[in-house]
């Protein structure tokens, strides 16, 4: 049976943050993608996620968690996902210029998938960069991609 090359994806921050704060589908996606993907991170997505986490007072009122285990999260992507660098420099999304760091991240991983809740994001559902096509999806299409509800034929 040949083997099946495994998925490339990058995880925007507010899905990493909803994963951390959350505990639900986007924290089993998370887990998942570890599993079955190679997910790729920049630091500075990384630094958002933690910056969110610690400092946003409307998150941190509505979810209590203590700093230790927002520590404890970036330590574990840091060890689970590929760094990469350099970053093309991209100016795509006009409204939030911070998202271009997620289609930069993807596009220097040569991703096949960026996951992601932001709107400008998932409004141009694809990006053609050089030869690639980098799919933008949400984290539910992402996990029927890998995780599909019923068994594959053989």
């Amino acid at each position: 049976m040949p083997n099946k090359r495994k998925l490339k994806v990058v995880l925007d921050s507010v899905v990493l943050v909803s994963a951390f704060v959350t505990k639900g589908l986007a924290a089993e996606l998370v887990a998942l993608c570890r599993e079955k993907t190679i997910l790729y991170m920049t630091e500075e997505i990384l630094q958002e996620v933690r910056r969110v986490l610690l400092e946003k007072e409307y998150i941190r009122s509505r979810y209590k968690y203590p700093d230790s285990d927002v520590e404890i999260f970036v330590s574990r992507h840091r060890e689970t996902s590929t760094f990469i660098s350099p970053l093309p420099d991209l100016h795509v999304i006009e409204r939030d210029r911070k998202d271009d760091k997620i289609l930069a991240c993807a596009c220097a991983a040569e991703a096949d998938y960026i996951v992601s809740r932001d709107r400008d994001l998932l409004d141009l559902r694809e990006y053609l960069y050089q030869s690639q096509r980098i799919k933008i999806v949400t984290f539910f299409l992402l996990f029927l991609l890998i995780q599909p509800p019923y068994p594959h034929p053989p």
